[in-house]
């Protein structure tokens, strides 16, 4: 596999009944070449989670996995956390319950239909790459949150207003 590439980038989708949204195309080119598929086809698998600090989800390519297992292990160690208690386990079962999703060659996929609930995205979904994931928020309560920064909330406001979707 090649050297792991960053996600960057934003874009704005639009959800449809079944949930299908496509990944806009930078954050698509980081996931291919982070996780290309073994057979050299475009697509492959997309990993969605509800975030652990935000009211939106957080997407990642295989590869992240390992990475952020031996985080997590390398600063369970360092705090001493016991296992058998909450500290321990609430931040493994958050990280482990991700869905696998496959993607097109396009980018398209389905949210996942707990996941999309959880982050309040109907009909809208607005992507914003964070270097080694990418976060997928409802554009409404993007601008909505008070931890968001003010210069990503304009640029949601502006793309959304760009394709004619009123917040």
């Amino acid at each position: 596999m090649s050297e792991r590439v960053d996600y960057l980038g934003k874009g704005v989708g639009l959800v449809d009944d079944k949930g299908r949204v496509a990944i806009p195309s930078t954050l698509r080119a980081a996931l291919a070449q982070n996780a290309p598929r073994p057979d050299g086809k475009d697509g492959g698998t997309v990993l969605v989670g509800v975030h652990p600090d935000f009211p939106c989800l957080i997407a990642h390519d295989r590869g992240y996995i390992e990475f952020a297992k031996n985080q997590l292990v390398q600063r369970q160690a360092e705090a001493n956390a016991h296992t058998g208690s909450a500290a321990y386990y609430a931040p493994r079962m958050r990280g482990a319950s991700v869905e696998p999703v496959p993607f097109d060659g396009s980018g398209r996929f389905i949210l996942p239909a707990a996941e999309r609930e959880l982050a309040g995205i109907s009909d809208i979904a607005f992507f914003l790459g964070d270097y080694e994931s990418f976060m997928i928020w409802d554009p409404r309560a993007l601008v909505a949150h008070d931890g968001v920064d003010e210069m990503v909330k304009r640029h949601a406001a502006i793309m959304c207003r760009d394709k004619g979707i009123a917040l």
